[in-house]
Formats: structure tokens, sequence, C-alpha cells
């Protein structure tokens, strides 16, 4: 058995053997004694995320605090440059082909990724070639002639007028529609103090036309590309709101299209005071869509209005641009100041009354009709513009001469687009609300005079009514029928 004793010494035949080979060994490095023993005991790195505040974490910090004041007082410093040995200049081959890599030469496009530096081989040329072919595109401005844009583009005067008289053909000498985009190639000229010739133009001629005109000897020759086009028309309804003008435009109809429906109106009814939030107005508009996808709106064929069960239905006669409204049985009636000037409400009628501004009774001369900034007001009956200008408290100022001494005003207009000494026909625009002058808001100021005098808008009725028959009248209810047939929203 082993017996363990203080001194780790062994009582036992082996602890004999162990002791002897312990004498026999030869003897182990002294150990080192004093302070410098002590300082090697000590442990300088102590873990400072265990024993916070004990005597080891404290004794860590302050080495630590050590170690990063050495090394800040050591660094070279943030704003001191540090000094490198610069490369020897590049010579001979070895600058060329680093010269040939340079930004510059590779901005100027290469076939490659490197573009190889000019050299004693290189002959510098007297001036740029010109590219064989340019693809142009131009636009036809409004009133543009198709020469004069051929001309601007840079083709030969009379290369361009035989060209546009080509097109001229094809389209019936009418003019091409300004916004028309036309694609032009044009071939290499024998210098550069000539134009360059025409090879190739593509145009849409017309609405349902596509042509393109290509070079052939010393002419051209065209070819026609014909487009198919859908000419049903459009129809819209909805409900009038608190503005007919605006819910008609909300609905998609062209702001032109709806001036022509409150027109229509105009003769037959007074359009601000007895059209209702709740009537439905109808609009079929003329439409052509064509196979490529454009959509193009013409006039106003039809103009209805559902007033709970009465209905005002009117139309043109066919083939009339600018005609008469008939209604569904033929007849047409004109109305004079029956028609309100402008789509909106009576704020203050005709008489005495306390002035908003001035605060006192004044006779007020004419109506006043709300209706909102911008809103077109037509005139009244066909006449003569005898002043468009400012005139004091009526801010913008309009004012008609009407046949059988009837004159009539408008007054607080944002802007009008008449002058004097024009004629206006009955619903033609003559400018729009507003509130200059002395106004309190946007409204119309409209007065009537009748031989001078002015009198009440309301109380004056001038009319006329004429019927259709015979054949007019049969092709008449023929197209209402068609129109009717359209389907909302087609």
């Amino acid at each position: 058995m082993f017996l363990a004793t203080d001194d780790a010494s062994y009582l036992s035949g082996g602890t004999a053997a162990r002791t002897l080979g312990g004498a026999l060994a030869p003897a182990s490095k002294p150990r080192p004694s004093g302070w410098r023993q002590m300082l090697r005991e000590i442990d300088w790195v102590p873990d400072l995320g265990t024993r916070i505040g004990s005597r080891d974490w404290w004794r860590g910090l302050a080495t630590c605090t050590a170690l990063c004041a050495t090394t800040i007082a050591l660094a070279p410093g943030l704003h001191r440059p540090i000094i490198g040995e610069s490369p020897a200049p590049l010579t001979g081959e070895v600058r060329e082909n680093a010269r040939a890599q340079a930004i510059a030469p590779l901005a100027l496009g290469a076939d490659t990724s490197r573009h190889a530096a000019a050299n004693a081989m290189v002959a510098t040329l007297a001036e740029a070639p010109e590219r064989p072919m340019m693809q142009l595109s131009a636009t036809v401005g409004a009133g543009d002639r198709l020469a004069r844009v051929l001309q601007r583009a840079g083709v030969a005067k009379d290369q361009a007028r035989a060209a546009a008289d080509l097109v001229e053909q094809a389209t019936d000498g009418a003019d091409i529609a300004s916004g028309t985009r036309v694609a032009l190639t044009l071939g290499r000229r024998p210098s550069r103090t000539v134009a360059r010739p025409l090879e190739q133009m593509k145009l849409r001629a017309r609405f349902d036309l596509a042509v393109t005109l290509t070079r052939a000897g010393k002419g051209f020759t065209m070819t026609e590309q014909p487009i198919a086009i859908d000419r049903t028309p459009l129809r819209l309804q909805g409900l009038a709101g608190s503005s007919l003008y605006r819910s008609a435009r909300a609905a998609g109809a062209p702001a032109k299209v709806v001036e022509t429906y409150m027109k229509a109106l105009a003769s037959r009814m007074s359009v601000g005071r007895e059209v209702k939030r709740a009537d439905s107005f109808d609009l079929i508009i003329e439409r052509e869509r064509a196979a490529t996808g454009e959509t193009r709106l013409g006039r106003l064929l039809y103009a209805g209005l559902d007033r709970g069960g009465r209905k005002v239905q009117l139309a043109r006669l066919p083939g009339e641009d600018d005609g008469d409204w008939y209604d569904v049985n033929g007849q047409t009636q004109k109305r004079g100041a029956m028609g309100m000037p402008v789509a909106g409400r009576i704020t203050s009628s005709f008489g005495n009354r306390m002035h908003p501004v001035l605060g006192f009774m004044r006779m007020h001369k004419g109506l006043d009709i709300g209706a909102p900034r911008g809103t077109p007001i037509h005139a009244i009956m066909d006449g003569v513009v005898k002043f468009a200008g400012r005139s004091g408290g009526y801010g913008n100022f309009v004012k008609l001469m009407h046949g059988g001494g009837v004159a009539s005003g408008y007054g607080h207009m944002s802007r009008f687009v008449v002058r004097s000494g024009t004629r206006v026909k009955q619903g033609q625009v003559i400018g729009y609300v507003g509130s200059t002058g002395m106004s309190t808001g946007p409204h119309l100021h409209w007065e009537v005079w009748k031989n001078g005098a002015t009198v009440n808008p309301r109380s004056l009725k001038l009319s006329s009514v004429a019927a259709l028959s015979g054949a007019k009248l049969r092709a008449f209810r023929h197209a209402v029928q068609q129109l009717l047939s359209v389907k909302p929203g087609r």
C-alpha cells in the first residue's frame, strides 16, 4: 500500500525507489526570488468582465489605460502625412500602353476595352467623316406645311416639295394634322455644301391613312397603308349634380363639347335655374377609333336632359356642323334672354337691395348669377361687341349690342375672349366667371337694356319656332333613332 505524508513522500518499497531516483536526478534550475518573483506572479491582464471593483480588476484597468495612453502618445497623428516613395515616371512603350488605358480615350468610345493611343503611323484627318445614313424625326406644328417641315430637317427644297405633293395627293389636299410625327431617313451627300437626299419618309397622312415614301431614282414611290376606323359614337350619361358643366366634364366629355351642349339646352330652358341635382344628362359625341389604338372625339351629335320624366332631346340635321338644334319632332326654337348666359344660380335679383360692399340701399340693375370661377359665359343672342375692357366697379366688362334696341352687359369676368367690334353668335363663349371690380366672390353680373333703359333680364322673352317637314324630317328622325340606339359608355 501507498501512504501519503505531509511532505509528499511515500512510505513503501516504491517510495524508497522513487526517493532514490530523485536523489540520483540532476538538480533543477533554482526558482527566482524577491521582487522579480512577485511581479511574475501578478496577473496584469485580468478579465475586466468579472470581479468588477476588486483589486485585480482595478489593476487590469490601470494596465489597459496605460497601454491606450502609450499608443496615443506614440501615434503619428491624424493630419500628419506619411511620406512614401513616389514611383518613377513611365517612359517609352510602357507609357504608351498606360496612356491608351486612360479615361479620356475610353470615353471617346472604342470597339474593344482598349483604345490604342495615336502614334507616328496615325494620319490626322482634315475633317470628320459623315454618317452614310441619318435617322431623324420631325413634328408638324399648328398651321405648318409639310414642305417647310422637311426643309427645316435638312431636305433639299425640290425634294421636299416633291414629297409634299405626293402626300397631298393622298390626303386630297387636306393639311397634315398638327402634332403629326414624321420619320425621315436621309442619305449620303456628295459634299457638305449641299443638302442630304431624302431616302425614306413615314407619316400619318390622315387619321385613317399612313404613307411611306421611298426614293426611286430621281423621284419617289409612295405606299399607302389604310387604317381601319370604327366610327361608333360615344354616349355619356350621368347626374347633373351641383354643376351640370363639371359633371359632364367628369364623365369624359371635352370642354368644347360641353359648351356646345350647354348652348343647345339654353335655347329651350334656363340652365342655371331649371336644372336640378337629380336631373340626368345624355350626350352623344362623334368618335373615331383607329385599329392602331388612337381615339379622336369630334362634335356633339345629340343633347339630352331628363328632368324627372320630362325629357329634352335635341339633335342637328345630318351633315350640319353648326346648324340649329331640333327636338325629336323636328322643331327648333330660338330663345333670347330666357336662356341664362352662365350655368349657375341667381344670388341677387333685379331691383333695390342693400349693396354688399357699399352697405346702403341701391338699385341693382341686373341679375347676379353665382358660379365657380372659370365657368364659361355665353352670349344670350347674336350681336356685336360694343365694349370689352375694364369698367370701374364692373371689373372686366363686355357689352353686346343686339337687334331691336336690345343690349346686354356682363361684368366681374376673370377674363374675356372677344374684342370690340367683333360679331358673336348666340351661345358663343365671350368670357369666364370671375370676381373683378366691386365683388365679394366669383359671380356674373348680367345686365340688359331695352331702348337704352335697364330692364329685368327675366322679363325679356324673345323666341322663334321653325319645323322640319318632308324628306328633311324623315332623314332627321332616322338619324335620331340611330343615335339613340348607341349604348352608353361604348
